[in-house]
């Protein structure tokens, strides 16, 4: 499914819908949730480990959180009110695409060629292995949250 203007505006205008109540509720376990994704995305990560500081870097952001200086938009990105970031990359870091996605071999000027990594992603596999916990733990808050608010 791909995410048009439209649909963006259709589920911004209902998470305003939702009660602040029922948002409070609901944040821990999406802040679990993100922080479990992170130590497995850690744990995947030992794999490529040469020095370290990649795993190391893996940070979990929760709602109301503002990304890491050195993740993408670092600083600049918080999370929304029902979203959480797994995010890879500090000054020591900057090679977790790499990582992830491996690299082909380029041509030097000089006309000879670089080398080449294989792939060993983490983050992918890590909310792989997680997403249907982190689905049923946030549809149980949810439905939890409603009951205790209806009664």
């Amino acid at each position: 499914m791909s995410i048009t203007r439209q649909s963006s505006d259709a589920i911004a205008k209902r998470l305003a819908a939702i009660p602040r109540e029922i948002i409070a509720k609901v944040q821990p376990a999406i802040r679990r949730s993100v922080e479990e994704v992170a130590a497995d995305a850690a744990a995947l990560a030992e794999a490529s480990r040469s020095t370290g500081s990649l795993v190391e870097s893996i940070e979990a952001t929760g709602p109301n959180e503002a990304t890491p200086a050195y993740a993408s938009e670092g600083g600049q990105r918080t999370a929304h009110d029902l979203q959480g970031f797994v995010t890879a990359g500090n000054r020591d870091a900057r090679h977790g695409h790499l990582v992830e996605f491996g690299t082909a071999p380029r041509i030097r000027r000089d006309g000879s060629t670089t080398g080449t990594m294989p792939a060993t992603p983490f983050l992918l596999p890590a909310w792989r292995l997680n997403r249907t916990r982190v689905q049923r733990r946030i549809n149980s808050a949810v439905n939890k949250a409603i009951r205790e608010a209806s009664q």
